[in-house]
């Protein structure tokens, strides 16, 4: 019996070594994203996971250390549902995790919260788990004020991608990092004075970047935004891949994407929204739908120009967008988005 332990401990540590020379966390952790709400109902997401990555701390121009980087992120093993808990104000909120290890908290707070980021703190209550307090940590944003709110893709709308060539885009991603990848002249710029436009200096109107890259990038995105100067915002991502999808990043289905944007819009019917996008994907068919169904909600709508094929049907979209009295700009440089958005009053 003592030797069948020996054995069994033996093949545990060995197991514990090579998942942490893999840099993979072999305990669960608790991934929170960025989350959004306002007086009438906030939303904390994330993920829970048993088998994840260790956050990244040193960025190399290495090809082949950013290969290992990336394929670690689609190394994970979900935790269904688990049981978890978080605080706000006082009152203890409780929820469970999906299959898939995703989990949701929606609440009406009663009280109506002061505008700006809140810290949240969510916690593992499985009895297994209760003596080490997992926890993660994460914030939400009752936005400011203000008049306009920003939708934004990311992939080829101001980080350069390629996505219509997936071996490409594959190139790209498994060679680059998030701090040697670039993003399109002139698009920080422009999102930094979206972000500014009528607000006074701590402050700034809400971003919202939707996108059918899968959750096993978020580090990895913001990490990408924080690097670049990008508006602090909400990522609302598609559904988790694991490693044996790795070659289909960003492949995903574009309907969810549709679904994520009406969900931000219907969070906030005071404001005015703001589209961009690109069109090497559904963007252009995505903000159509969305223009149809808000047309009273939509200000305006931006598509990159990337794909020179597109040109002609996407134009008519943009057209067709137009004569409902949104304003449109389909733009190759995001100097002349920059102008346009100075022409129609977004910016100064």
């Amino acid at each position: 019996m003592k030797h069948k332990e020996k054995k069994i401990s033996l093949l545990k540590k060995i197991k514990q070594k090579i998942l942490f020379l893999f840099r993979l966390n072999h305990h669960p952790v608790i991934k929170v994203y960025n989350g959004y709400g306002s007086s009438e109902k906030i939303i904390a997401f994330g993920h829970v996971l048993k088998l994840s990555p260790m956050m990244r701390k040193t960025y190399r121009h290495n090809w082949l250390v950013n290969t290992f980087s990336m394929l670690r992120l689609f190394m994970v093993k979900p935790f269904p549902y688990a049981k978890l808990s978080m605080a706000w104000e006082g009152t203890i909120l409780y929820t469970e995790s999906q299959d898939d290890g995703f989990f949701k908290f929606e609440w009406q707070p009663e009280t109506k919260p002061v505008a700006g980021w809140h810290s949240i703190s969510i916690y593992l209550e499985e009895e297994k788990y209760k003596v080490r307090k997992i926890c993660g940590t994460g914030q939400v944003i009752i936005p400011f004020d203000s008049q306009h709110a920003f939708i934004s893709d990311i992939d080829d709308t101001f980080l350069i991608s390629n996505s219509s060539r997936l071996s490409k885009r594959l190139y790209i991603l498994l060679t680059k990092n998030a701090r040697s990848r670039k993003p399109f002249e002139g698009v920080v710029k422009h999102y930094q004075q979206l972000a500014a436009a009528g607000q006074k200096s701590n402050m700034a109107n809400p971003f919202f970047y939707v996108s059918s890259s899968e959750w096993n990038l978020y580090n990895f995105i913001t990490e990408f935004s924080r690097e670049n100067g990008l508006p602090k915002g909400v990522y609302l991502l598609n559904e988790l891949k694991k490693f044996k999808d790795v070659w289909r990043t960003g492949q995903n289905k574009h309907a969810t994407k549709f679904m994520r944007i009406v969900r931000i819009i219907e969070a906030y019917p005071h404001l005015q929204f703001i589209l961009l996008g690109d069109d090497t994907q559904e963007d252009p068919n995505i903000y159509s739908a969305i223009a149809d169904h808000f047309a009273d909600k939509i200000f305006a709508v931006y598509i990159r120009r990337i794909h020179k094929n597109k040109y002609k049907s996407v134009q008519g979209i943009v057209d067709k967008m137009k004569t409902s009295g949104i304003h449109c700009c389909y733009f190759m440089h995001s100097s002349e988005a920059t102008a346009h958005s100075k022409k129609i009053g977004l910016v100064v």
